[in-house]
């Protein structure tokens, strides 16, 4: 296959959210209660609900910066490329990076939807999460039919209008939701409690798929606060694979055949192991634990389940087959550090030496269309989809490397390793409001 023969759709990217996302989207007795963005005077911003503020906007969104710029520290929306917050740049930053679909995950809200859980007033945060899920997917992926796949968040304090709230969305054409990778870890009941058990009806029921993305239960551990940060970076992804050995456990997944949940950004290449010793696991062990998979092995309930994606990884694509070829599919995580924006299909097809046309087009579109009930081809044509087609539309969009500005990990010229210390402490200094507006 030619790179620009590819139809790429992506199940991992990230809004930053646009300043006036609520306006039209709060009934008019909240809107002076909905959430705020207010711009201090150096420039900087934040998201203001009740009396909590979230400072770091950006959280990491540094794509078009030179990579001698990249940190995790955009704090403002002028330090960022407009495709991360505005829809009309995201759809030419698509094109021009060749990618027909795209999910995202939301940012103040948190990757797992979460922001509103600490409300003081529940009731006042479940009508803000409508509105957010209103706003991402009538005005957000509304805006271009078929280029996107929407998601929502949960109340998930109230398994009710959890529930409810699900069946909302999917009248919308909605069939994917974020979720917390362990919600344990969050205040709210493990995976394993019923509490849980109307989730998992109401997803299997409706198709809609859990989005778990890295970082939204069990973070990746920096080693020390003297390790270098690419430590930390290289683990990130596999961090992801402690909540993979608890979610294969998951006694809903024998009784739904049609619950499917996501390692959002997770990778594949250490799948293989994952799923040899779970199997060894439970052959070896299963006599006194007392697990059952219902005659199966738990690679089995991984593969009817589960959903993977990565950016660029060669060794995961080699072995597709010991993860199954049917679940994995590509993320571009746009506007994040990891993005190879825009050459992900050159960087795509570096993993596709000797791999046949029909694995290339489930990996890239026809796995993730057919696990989160998406058909872009609804609304454009095979030939318009490609990424030859699409980069066609996009000679005018300038992907020259760009200053953002904002706090460094490090000064200017210092030329030491930058430490998770370092890091830390730029979050530290990025989550405090120094100055109201």
């Amino acid at each position: 296959m030619k790179t620009e023969d590819m139809i790429i759709v992506s199940v991992d990217d990230h809004i930053v959210e646009p300043p006036d996302m609520f306006e039209q989207h709060v009934p008019a007795a909240l809107k002076d209660k909905a959430p705020k963005y207010v711009i201090q005077a150096n420039g900087d911003g934040y998201w203001c609900f009740e009396d909590r503020k979230v400072s770091n906007i950006g959280l990491n969104a540094v794509v078009g910066r030179p990579r001698s710029e990249y940190g995790m520290e955009p704090t403002a929306i002028s330090q960022m490329r407009e495709g991360s917050y505005n829809v009309h740049k995201r759809i030419e930053d698509m094109n021009v990076n060749g990618l027909l679909g795209s999910l995202n995950f939301g940012t103040f809200v948190g990757f797992d939807g979460g922001f509103f859980r600490d409300a003081k007033d529940k009731n006042l945060a479940a009508t803000m999460v409508q509105a957010y899920n209103d706003w991402h997917i009538d005005e957000w992926c509304g805006a271009y039919p078929g280029r996107f796949i929407p998601m929502a968040i949960l109340p998930t304090w109230d398994i009710d209008k959890t529930v409810e709230e699900i069946k909302r969305v999917v009248k919308k054409g909605c069939h994917a939701v974020a979720f917390s990778d362990n919600p344990s870890l969050k205040g709210l009941p493990s995976i394993h409690n019923a509490y849980w058990e109307p989730l998992w009806k109401v997803c299997a029921d409706n198709h809609v798929v859990l989005n778990c993305h890295i970082g939204t239960g069990a973070a990746a551990a920096h080693p020390s606060m003297e390790s270098p940060i690419d430590a930390w970076i290289t683990g990130m992804p596999m961090s992801i694979s402690n909540s993979a050995c608890d979610w294969v456990q998951l006694k809903a997944f024998r009784e739904y055949p049609d619950l499917k949940m996501a390692l959002s950004e997770g990778g594949i290449g250490w799948v293989p192991y994952f799923l040899e010793r779970a199997d060894f696991t439970f052959e070896h062990h299963h006599e006194w634990t007392h697990t059952d998979f219902g005659g199966k092995k738990p690679s089995d309930i991984f593969r009817e389940h589960f959903i993977t994606c990565f950016i660029d990884d060669k060794f995961g694509v080699k072995n597709r087959h010991d993860i199954g070829v049917d679940i994995i599919c590509y993320e571009c995580d746009y506007p994040h550090s990891d993005t190879v924006w825009p050459e992900a299909p050159e960087y795509l097809m570096r993993n596709f030496d000797g791999v046949p046309d029909e694995d290339i087009n489930k990996i890239t579109h026809l796995n993730a269309m057919r696990a989160y009930s998406y058909d872009p081809f609804k609304h454009l044509s095979k030939a318009e989809s490609t990424v030859g087609a699409l980069r066609a539309k996009a000679g005018h969009v300038d992907t020259t490397p760009r200053s953002g500005g904002g706090n460094r990990p490090i000064a200017e010229g210092d030329t030491r390793i930058v430490t998770s210390a370092d890091i830390m402490k730029l979050f530290t200094e990025a989550g405090r409001i120094k100055e109201e507006a």
